[in-house]
């Protein structure tokens, strides 16, 4: 297995990353007006994201059920993809009547590091009628190195 362009590179990751084997399965537990929400210590939450490489470019795509394209903003800065937005809840449901609230609902961002400088013009992205945003860069072209020798 030849090693990942991206191997130690998503900073957004952190040190102890989802371990399916030890983490605790969901429960329900019946929330009240007096429960704290989730803990968020930005108030931003963050996207999940699949990243691969497809002949010569890196790809990268999120689901985002519930996001309209006229929320999505996509920044590129040197080496670093962020992708905001903000999903908005489609009914006002009372905090009391929930069970059970994992999905985020609100503000969102998530940057991501890429292997190479990324070429903005050059950046293309899609968001299907599914709701999966698909951004394709091109990787990076290489540079022939030509040696000029004396007298030749």
């Amino acid at each position: 297995m030849t090693p990942s362009p991206f191997h130690g590179i998503f900073s957004s990751l952190g040190s102890s990353e989802w371990d399916q084997r030890t983490a605790p399965a969901a429960t329900a537990v019946k929330l009240s007006a007096e429960d704290p929400a989730p803990a968020r210590s930005s108030g931003v939450g963050q996207i999940a994201v699949d990243i691969y490489e497809q002949d010569s470019y890196y790809i990268v795509r999120a689901p985002l059920a519930g996001v309209k394209l006229s929320d999505l903003d996509i920044e590129v800065d040197d080496k670093v993809l962020t992708i905001r937005g903000k999903r908005t809840v489609p009914d006002a449901i009372p905090r009391d009547q929930y069970y059970l609230q994992e999905c985020f609902w609100g503000e969102f961002s998530r940057s991501i590091t890429l292997p190479c400088v990324i070429d903005p013009k050059r950046v293309k992205a899609t968001f299907n009628r599914d709701s999966i945003l698909k951004i394709l860069v091109p990787k990076e072209e290489k540079v022939k190195v030509i040696r000029i020798s004396e007298g030749g």
